[in-house]
Formats: structure tokens, sequence, C-alpha cells
């Protein structure tokens, strides 16, 4: 007789149901004013940010604007080079690279992206000045907010609302302004001449940067960016991240400056708070690493400056390694940064390489309908329309040949001269004598390369039509 095995039941018996929310009630957020090093570096950055999206627009390259995207044409310029919905793939690859890119830095370095580059957060920064500017630092903003309303808070309020907008439609119109040639668009706006399609894109942008910069802010970063959900797979104990130090800060706790605190069994944090009230998400980085976190470092900036009126020695907060956190070495090169890094640069390298290498003559054969005729001398004669698209931004002149089949006669130009940007399309006809056909359906190809520059050239297969060989 087997032996039974005693079961017993261990699942918990669940005395109330909780519901949980998964999104939490956002309680609004102040920043309070600070300085320092990361600051510096980021508005130094944003500065250049901005110049970029700003004064590109405005310039100029051989009689046009330099960036634009001409979406009737299907034409996008960039500088000295035009692109054609051929050239789609390019920009596939360009987004690939870019984000290899974003894993290679998040391995390296975390979330300094999301801190110092991100859209989302530099015009934040900026809104968040607008409101220094109009509203005061934190506890004025603070106590104007739960004030009642007056004529004071309305005109200040109306003061930065009206900064705010000022800048989601400087960055609409520029937004347009790369689709739109902005030297058209900024005068036809003040006189009211502008097409329907553009007023809409403008007031689009303009609503979407207020509302995300303005009201939605840190929301963007926690609950909209999928980028916050998935770095924590790219992090390693070796990946720089803003950091607080708990063995150096514990106990936390608040005393004279010149205190002997260690006496008092209390670490080098003051309990402050000003690395929460700095924070552009309104965490507490000595809770350890969170997903809300953007390491944008300014905590660092508050930290330190308190460390140095206290005559502590600085880097309670800092960018640093759970390795380093834990006493033990930090490895900066490792295998999974190797290998980001080197599809990195061959990335790089190849997409250089296409774009340098890409055809800047397009070449399309279309047959015609009737298979094959034959003319007043007994030859099989096929026609076709073939289509040369110049992709330089100069006129060039072409000469058309056709071969792959011997004693192929053709009849028509052979040299064309197409402008910059054009289609041209070009009617040719071949013939051949019928016994010099090897079968009814035959291989052939059209090669067209530049009068100028031989390296300038492309060809096209196509087929040529026959009777059926007995």
């Amino acid at each position: 007789m087997s032996e039974q095995i005693p079961v017993r039941n261990v699942t918990p018996t669940v005395k109330s149901a909780e519901s949980v929310d998964l999104y939490a009630t956002r309680e609004k957020i102040f920043t309070r004013a600070f300085t320092g090093v990361f600051r510096n570096f980021r508005r130094f950055g944003g500065a250049l940010l901005f110049l970029l999206y700003f004064g590109t627009v405005w310039l100029n390259w051989n009689g046009r604007q330099a960036v634009f995207w001409d979406l009737p044409e299907r034409k996008f310029h960039i500088f000295s080079a035009t692109f054609w919905p051929q050239d789609f793939i390019l920009l596939s690859a360009l987004l690939i690279i870019c984000a290899f890119g974003l894993f290679f830095i998040t391995v390296f370095a975390g979330r300094v992206w999301c801190g110092y580059t991100c859209p989302q957060s530099v015009f934040t920064w900026v809104y968040m000045w607008a409101e220094k500017v109009t509203e005061g630092d934190r506890n004025q903003r603070i106590k104007l907010d739960k004030a009642p309303m007056s004529a004071n808070k309305f005109f200040r309020r109306l003061a930065k609302h009206a900064i705010w907008l000022g800048v989601a439609l400087a960055t609409a119109i520029t937004f347009v302004g790369y689709f739109t040639p902005i030297r058209e668009l900024v005068p036809n706006l003040l006189t009211l001449d502008v097409s329907g399609w553009a007023l809409f894109w403008i007031g689009f942008f303009t609503l979407a940067t207020y509302g995300n910069a303005g009201f939605l802010r840190e929301q963007v970063c926690i609950y909209m960016c999928p980028y916050a959900r998935f770095q924590s797979v790219m992090f390693d104990k070796d990946t720089l991240i803003v950091s607080y130090d708990p063995r150096r800060g514990e106990a936390r706790g608040p005393r004279k400056k010149g205190a002997d605190y260690k006496a008092e069994g209390l670490g080098d944090c003051i309990d402050c708070t000003m690395c929460v009230q700095v924070c552009p998400t309104g965490i507490d980085i000595r809770n350890g690493l969170q997903i809300e976190c953007i390491g944008c470092a300014a905590c660092i900036d508050a930290c330190d400056s308190i460390m140095d009126k206290m005559d502590y020695p600085r880097g309670l907060i800092s960018y640093t390694t759970e390795h380093n956190l834990a006493g033990q070495k930090t490895h900066l090169i490792r295998p999974r940064l190797i290998g980001y890094a080197a599809a990195l640069l061959a990335m790089i390298g190849l997409f250089i390489y296409a774009v340098a290498a890409r055809p800047l003559v397009q070449i399309d054969v279309l047959k015609d309908r009737v298979l094959y005729r034959e003319n007043e001398e007994g030859r099989i004669e096929n026609v076709y329309t073939v289509k040369i698209m110049n992709k330089a931004q100069q006129d060039m002149i072409f000469t058309l040949n056709a071969d792959g089949l011997d004693g192929l006669v053709f009849e028509g130009k052979r040299e064309v001269r197409v402008a910059a940007g054009e289609v041209l399309s070009v009617p040719v006809e071949l013939s051949i004598e019928p016994e010099k056909l090897p079968s009814s359906t035959n291989t052939i190809f059209f090669r067209v390369q530049s009068a100028d520059d031989a390296r300038i050239n492309n060809d096209a297969d196509s087929r040529f039509i026959g009777p059926v060989v007995r």
C-alpha cells in the first residue's frame, strides 16, 4: 500500500479586497531656484539646441531654404543634398542609429538624454523659468497658488501664460517653417494670408507645446514616455546614475554648522529636503533609484551647495554606480557597452557610405502595352518610356543606352538634358532582326550616365518581347 503525502492549504485568507489605483493623483510640483555646474551645463546645452532648432530654419543655401521638407514636390532638402521618397530607407537607418545611440548612452550614463536634451525636459525648464520670473520663487508660488483670486494673482498668471503661449507659438511656427518656406510663412501670418493647413498645424503644435510643457510636465516622463519603462533593462551595476550615498548621509538630521554631528550619530545629510524641492519630477532621490528620475542632476547641484555651506565634502548626491556605492570597483568598459559601441560605429559608417554612394540619377522603364510590332524593314520593334530623375541640385546632360541582345538597335534620343529635380520621360524604340532573337522574352538593360561625370549613373532592366521562336 502506497504512502499518501500529506497536503496542507497555505493560501492566505483575503480579509478585504483592496483596489489598486495605477495612476496616482497628481500633486502640483513647485521647484526651487538653484545654481550649480550641472545646471550651467544643461542651460548651455539647451541654448545650443534652441539655436539649432530656431536658427537652422532661417538659413539659405543656393537661393533656397537650407533645410526644407517640400512635401508637395516630395523633395527633402538638407543643405547641398536633396532626398526623395526613394531614399526613405535612409531615414529608417537614421532612426535605428538614433535608437542604438540612445541604448549606448543609457548603458553608460543612464537617463542623461532625458535630463539634458529631451525636448520635453528642455521646454519644461523654460516654462518653469517663466513661472519664476512672473510668480516668484518656490515659496512665493506656493503662497500665490493657495491665495484667492486677486488683481495681483490674475496679472501674474496672465503674464505667465502669455510667455508660455509665446514660446509655444514660436515653436509651432518654426516647426511648420521646415515644411512651408519660413520667409513666406511669417509675413503671411502677419497679413492673415496663410493656408488652412498651415494654420491647423501651427495651432496644433502650439497647444501641444503649451499643454505638455505647461501642464503635463513630469506626467509625460512618468506615464506617457515608454523610455522610462524599458530603461531598467539597459541599466547594470556599472551604469552612471544619480544616487544618494546612504553610508555617508545616514542618519539624517538637522544640526548647527560646526557641530560635532558624528558624536550624535548623524550622517552628512542635514535633512534640508533641498534635493526634493529642486526636482522637476518631485521625487526624493534619497529613497534610491526611481523610475521618475530623469537624471537631470538638479539634486546634485542643490546638495553640493548645502555641503559647501556646511563645510562638508561635496558628493553626497552624485553621478555614481551601484558598484561604487557598495564599495566595489566600477567597470566602465564592459561587454554590453562595447557591443553597443561597435554596432553604433558600424551603422554610422554604413550610413555615411550609403549617403555618399546613393545614385544622383534614377531610371525607371515602362514598356508599352503593345507587346511587339514588325516595322517596314521586317525588324521586331518594342516601345518603351524611360523616366530619368535628376536627384542632383544642378541641371545635367545624360546619355541613354540599351544593351543585352546582339544586334539591338536604339532609336530615339540618346542625349537628354534634365533639370535639377526634374523627372523627364523619354520615348525609346528598340528593334532587332527576328532571327537574332534567342527567345520570345529577353532581358535587356537600360543605362543612363552623366555626360560630365561618369560616376553619376544608374541602370534598370526590362523585357524585349518577340514572336515565339519555333
